[in-house]
């Protein structure tokens, strides 16, 4: 069992148009979805731990702000969710904490963009967190960049740590896939 609070202005999120999200989750991850609208409590209850700990993190990531669709793809052996919590960076300062928030999501959400397109990752900025859905081999990558950018690095060295790592990433996969055709 595990028992979640997330905002209020989530809730209906988690729930979706006539039940639809809530309904898939239980259905995908054999859980029970029990939701208190007005504390913003949600208590999973399930047999299979992997099923309740699917779910946890789906919930979790809807509450950080993701779109249901998005979230759903934690349930694929092969993604994963990361949090980072800006006030990690600042403390409570109101001004500090806007700054690395705009720091992260750039003029017109470029910078999370070229995130997003450069780690072949989801990223959201909500409240005092960052969250970011994708492959397990491409969220540490995106997290690195987000951690550069809360920490003040220049947004170009930022974009280029991305640039080479993706390609290092692109070049394993393609030497993983020509030794297994070796191996044939």
């Amino acid at each position: 069992m595990y028992e979640l609070r997330i905002p209020k202005d989530r809730i209906a999120v988690v729930i979706g148009k006539e039940g639809v999200t809530k309904n898939h989750i239980e259905k995908y991850t054999k859980t029970k979805i029990d939701i208190d609208s007005k504390e913003g409590e949600i208590i999973l209850t399930g047999k299979d731990a992997l099923g309740l700990y699917s779910a946890r993190e789906v919930v979790t990531s809807i509450g950080r702000g993701f779109n249901p669709d998005v979230a759903l793809l934690l349930l694929k052996p092969d993604y994963v969710y990361d949090t980072i919590n800006m006030a990690d960076y600042v403390g409570n300062s109101k001004d500090h904490l806007q700054r690395i928030r705009g720091r992260v999501i750039g003029r017109e959400g470029k910078s999370r963009q070229l995130i997003e397109e450069l780690t072949e990752t989801y990223v959201v900025v909500y409240g005092k967190t960052v969250g970011i859905i994708g492959l397990a081999d491409y969220v540490p990558v995106a997290r690195a960049a987000v951690d550069m950018l809360l920490g003040g690095s220049p947004h170009v060295n930022v974009f280029k740590m991305m640039e080479r790592k993706r390609r290092d990433l692109k070049r394993e996969q393609l030497m993983g896939v020509e030794l297994k055709d070796e191996f044939k």
